[in-house]
């Protein structure tokens, strides 16, 4: 009786089950009609676009339309028919949608006709259209590698030839100058270095110069103390190795003395007086008897050498043993001027005043803005982060002169704030032109000069039309554009910024990580920079993968295993960018290697199933029998 119930009991749905798929066949009716609709409601902005970028703009139309739906069971009911589940269709959103259309109504046996002529393109057509506008504005990729590396150059560049040399020789295809930072003579002298070393490499690089913009900063502090600590080296046990070795030279000369930790000047005339193995004594600041002794004279001045540790200060005085007489200590290095915040601790923000440091010694601590009309804005509630995310706080009370803030995020034992460090509002609607008075006026030389002019903390399509028009008024011709995404509202108004920057035949967007995450938050960074290269991709438009690539490697030498990961990921973009270090070149290098050997492995977000090598010798391809 069991068993013939059950035989009585109709199978389950298989996959291709007629129903199953007139249902998928309705749902994703809907979305293409949804499609075609925003298409219809965007026509405008559409025709606005330069004719190059046509097809890409209703592209995003579609893909923008599409991403309003959650899709997800959607998907996987698609993947389990062996279709297409959608998740790769961004440089061809309709034709994909139409293909897995076409294709289920064939398995329900339906007739289906092609709409071929409402796409604007298929999946060749769309990647073809990605690389031709990547290769515009940021120039042929080189060889074996797709995503170019960009690199800001250091201030150094404006002078050394040796550096640019390096640069262009291991790899550098776009070089980036911060015009933030340094001046015209400046930038121009390290553009010319880059085109005059490009010709003699015999290779292309392009020359990208960013706009410094309104960046909101500290003002200036007034100086610390002028001190030198120098101490001793010692080993696990405590004992001294090597002691601490100070260099003493006559004013007027800038020889270091060798083997010296530091080098600082005194009188000439008791300089000479001192030899080989003489005993000499010091109180240091913290009243701390010092003895030092003379370890030998060298032709740029005397080193001494000391076995404990010793802070020198500005009343520091050097005297040979048995001797009422000395010596003063000139040229110790200035401290900078720092604000020691703990957690509950209050800041003051006040206008930065020219020529008026602030007293880090004042209570409670004040330190300027450079932009005071973001003070005005500010209201009781928002959040302030500073030093790129470093420090935080609340504003507690706000006016229009002074605002004053509650540190809620700071190392234990205090953080210190410095001057010139990064303000980030990320929940006060700040309304400031993308183009300063500043950048108007630095516009000429950098449009006389650059391939690419980049425009900082752009945040709606109306900052990308006002850098075209003041563009446009300049002689001469028009550089290329790049969109730098460094805040909240940039990241929100990306599709209305994307269809202004398809109005200029080359323009890409930089994905500026620092601030953007600062004023997003960190737990969301991976998540925005996926949806930026995501709708960017839909819409033709070249990315560049920015702030703290291999950070750790360009700085110190030596690079965390996150980085490694991270510069693995920017792969995806179509250009990577690492910022300026010591070690640059080393960088650069291993940028390279890495993404010689991860796009065999990833194109944008499509895994590639290359042989792996690992475990065997790779098989041929897969025959027909």
């Amino acid at each position: 009786m069991e068993r013939a119930r059950h035989e009585r009991q109709p199978e389950a749905a298989g996959p291709w089950d007629r129903l199953a798929c007139d249902a998928l066949i309705a749902e994703l009716q809907v979305l293409r009609e949804a499609m075609l609709e925003h298409e219809a409601r965007l026509a405008p902005r559409l025709a606005a676009v330069d004719p190059s970028y046509r097809d890409s703009a209703v592209n995003l139309a579609h893909y923008l339309a599409l991403r309003r739906y959650d899709l997800r069971h959607v998907q996987q009911r698609l993947a389990t028919m062996g279709l297409s589940s959608l998740g790769r269709a961004e440089t061809h959103v309709l034709a994909n949608l139409d293909k897995v259309l076409g294709i289920l109504h064939r398995l329900a046996g339906r007739g289906w006709q092609s709409h071929s002529t409402e796409e604007p393109g298929g999946l060749h057509h769309g990647a073809q259209l990605l690389a031709r506008h990547a290769e515009a504005l940021l120039g042929a990729p080189p060889p074996q590698r797709d995503a170019r590396i960009m690199v800001t150059l250091p201030s150094e560049a404006a002078h050394d030839d040796a550096l640019v040399a390096a640069l262009v020789a291991a790899g550098m295809d776009i070089a980036r100058i911060n015009c933030a930072h340094d001046d015209a003579a400046a930038w121009t002298a390290m553009a010319e270095r880059v085109r005059r070393h490009a010709r003699h490499g015999g290779r292309p690089v392009r020359v990208l110069m960013d706009l410094g913009g309104p960046k909101l900063r500290t003002g200036t502090l007034r100086a610390g103390p002028a001190l030198a600590h120098l101490r001793p080296e010692r080993d696990a046990l405590g004992r001294v190795v090597q002691p601490a070795r100070l260099g003493l030279r006559a004013p007027g000369t800038t020889a270091e003395v060798a083997g010296a930790a530091l080098t600082l000047e005194v009188d000439a005339d008791w300089l000479e007086t001192l030899d080989a193995g003489d005993r000499v004594e010091c109180v240091d600041t913290r009243g701390r008897r010092r003895r030092l002794r003379v370890a030998e004279r060298r032709a740029a001045g005397v080193l001494l050498e000391c076995r404990r540790s010793l802070w020198l200060g500005e009343a520091s005085e050097l005297v040979r043993a048995g001797e009422p007489d000395g010596a003063r200590l000139h040229g110790l290095p200035q401290e900078p001027g720092a604000l020691l915040l703990h957690r509950g601790s209050r800041l003051v923000l006040v206008p930065e005043r020219e020529g008026h440091p602030a007293d880090p010694a004042a209570s409670p601590p004040t330190i300027g803005c450079t932009l005071p009309q973001a003070l005005a804005q500010a209201r009781k509630g928002d959040r302030v982060w500073f030093d790129d995310g470093h420090l935080g706080g609340v504003v507690r009370r706000s006016g229009a002169r002074k605002v004053e803030v509650e540190i809620t995020q700071a190392r234990e034992g205090g953080q210190k704030l410095a001057a010139d460090k990064g303000i980030n509002l990320p929940d006060t609607e700040i309304e400031l032109p993308a183009l300063t008075l500043q950048d108007l006026a630095d516009l000429p030389v950098v449009a006389a000069h650059a391939d690419i002019v980049g425009l900082s903390f752009t945040q709606s399509a109306a900052d990308v039309d006002a850098l075209r028009a003041a563009l446009a008024a300049l002689p001469g011709p028009t550089p290329a554009l790049m969109l730098k995404l460094e805040t909240r509202r940039g990241f929100e108004a990306l599709p209305e910024i994307l269809l202004a920057a398809m109005c200029v035949p080359a323009a890409g967007v930089m994905i500026a990580r620092g601030d953007l995450a600062v004023e997003c938050g960190f737990e969301r960074m991976a998540e925005l920079q996926e949806e930026i290269l995501w709708a960017c991709e839909a819409a033709h438009l070249p990315v560049v993968w920015a702030t703290q690539v291999l950070e750790g490697l360009a700085k110190t030498g030596m690079p965390s295993r996150a980085e490694i990961t991270d510069a693995a990921m920017a792969g995806r973009a179509e250009c990577v960018m690492l910022n300026k270090g010591p070690h640059v070149v080393d960088a650069m290098r291993t940028l390279d290697d890495i993404l010689r050997r991860m796009q065999a492995h990833q194109d944008k977000k499509r895994p590639l199933l290359r042989a792996l090598k690992s475990w065997g010798a790779p098989a041929v391809a897969p025959q027909p029998h």
